[in-house]
């Protein structure tokens, strides 16, 4: 079987998260068809996902803000998840920013429920039979949120043209969970949420 064949796509509802297990060798593409969508990615090992990739184990580990292309990302245990294999977009993907959870969006005057994913990682979590106690930082890909001279933040509309993708291999097993963000009171992407496209590809598992 070709590295590159297509094992599973996963069209996800804007607003909603999917999770995919990826085996080592393989390869998972996120794709803003529409361009100008976030999206929050979370990965976990082993069967209790008791081990995640870790946002701030990964900056210490590739002494940046984002890994390049060919660098990985590592866990909380600093061991490696997954490698940066491919970016179509312009490459503003931000690792210092939480997932949106209902405190946020009560902090932002919504008084009644809001979608968060915060609560996406933890239904898709439920859909492997497991339990999130503590959410991780995520990887937001393609969400493009600088940081200024004197430390400030911007939060600036995402930068992803339609069409636009970011490609992993999975250096381990592991489960993936990606979040299209219901973000719609900070303008990050562009005006509404909307879906994202999931690709597994490479050798199955056998």
């Amino acid at each position: 079987m070709q590295l590159n064949s297509l094992i599973e796509r996963i069209e996800i509802a804007a607003r909603e998260a999917s999770a995919v297990r990826v085996a080592a060798g393989q390869h998972l593409r996120v794709t803003t068809e529409t361009g100008g969508q976030v999206g929050d990615l979370f990965a976990f090992t082993g069967d209790d996902l008791a081990e995640h990739l870790s946002a701030a184990h990964t900056r210490a580990h590739v002494n940046r803000l984002f890994p390049a292309v060919g660098e990985q990302f590592v866990t909380d245990r600093r061991e490696p998840v997954l490698t940066l294999l491919e970016d179509t977009s312009p490459g503003r993907h931000d690792m210092l920013i939480p997932a949106c959870d209902p405190a946020r969006y009560r902090g932002l005057g919504v008084s009644g429920p809001h979608a968060s994913c915060a609560q996406n990682l933890r239904l898709a979590a439920e859909t492997h039979g497991r339990e999130i106690d503590v959410v991780p930082q995520p990887v937001n890909v393609f969400m493009d949120i600088p940081v200024d001279q004197d430390g400030g933040l911007s939060w600036r509309r995402s930068p992803a043209a339609a069409g636009a993708s970011i490609t992993f291999e999975a250096v381990r097993d592991c489960v993936v969970v990606v979040s299209a963000c219901p973000q719609d009171l900070v303008d990050i992407n562009c005006g509404t949420p909307k879906p994202l496209l999931l690709d597994l590809e490479g050798p199955a598992r056998s």
